[in-house]
């Protein structure tokens, strides 16, 4: 005589509606100042939700609409849509622009993360000040990553997603190509430094096969 099967054991509470979890995770998205991970709505919600299936759905009710929900690395927020972004523009903003130093720093971490100070410095050919990091840091822009298994174990420089976020970016290797930025107008034609002896489309290959986001 053969043993029954134990029976499965069931939650005392059903999980809501696909569509009753939409509307919980939109609450969620809609109120958070900051892009929001699949984990922390699954620390929200009910027990038995699926996050990640109600993002899907969501997102597709969200086409064509003056809000879209984009995803920002690893979490995801409700932005305006890309066409309806001069609305949202007022005249009295001041941007603050970037120095130079400022920006060959900020590229040189993005295309070549995780990278050391000193790599930086050998890139550009010129040291980097602090000040030019804390201004990036105090931006958010970029953090600090992963020692260096090497001597000193220094440390390492990796964009944030607030970069991404502030850019329009899934991930960094969404970045453009050295030709898109110059079309731009985000870059004059002198060459990046360390780039002088390397074409643009050898450049975007490289960044294209590397892996540009820190785990």
């Amino acid at each position: 005589m053969t043993d029954a099967p134990e029976p499965i054991e069931r939650s005392l509470f059903e999980a809501p509606p696909m569509a009753e979890q939409e509307r919980m995770i939109e609450a969620i998205l809609f109120a958070s100042a900051e892009p929001v991970t699949v984990a922390e709505l699954e620390s929200r919600l009910p027990h038995g939700c699926d996050p990640a299936e109600a993002l899907v759905h969501l997102r597709k009710r969200y086409e064509g609409r003056g809000v879209h929900l984009v995803r920002v690395g690893d979490a995801h927020a409700f932005r305006t849509a890309p066409d309806l972004g001069h609305l949202m523009r007022k005249e009295t903003v001041e941007q603050r622009k970037l120095s130079r130093a400022a920006i060959e720093t900020l590229a040189i971490i993005a295309y070549h993360q995780p990278v050391t100070r000193a790599e930086i410095e050998e890139i550009r050919g010129v040291a980097v000040s602090r000040g030019t990091v804390d201004q990036l840091l105090e931006l958010e822009w970029i953090r600090l990553g992963r020692r260096r298994m090497t001597p000193g174990r220094p440390v390492t420089f990796v964009v944030t997603e607030q970069f991404l976020d502030h850019f329009g970016l899934e991930s960094a290797r969404d970045l453009p190509g050295l030709k898109e930025l110059r079309a731009a107008g985000l870059l004059d034609n002198r060459p990046l430094p360390g780039s002088a002896t390397r074409s643009d489309d050898e450049d975007e290959a490289t960044v294209g096969q590397s892996e540009l986001f820190e785990d």
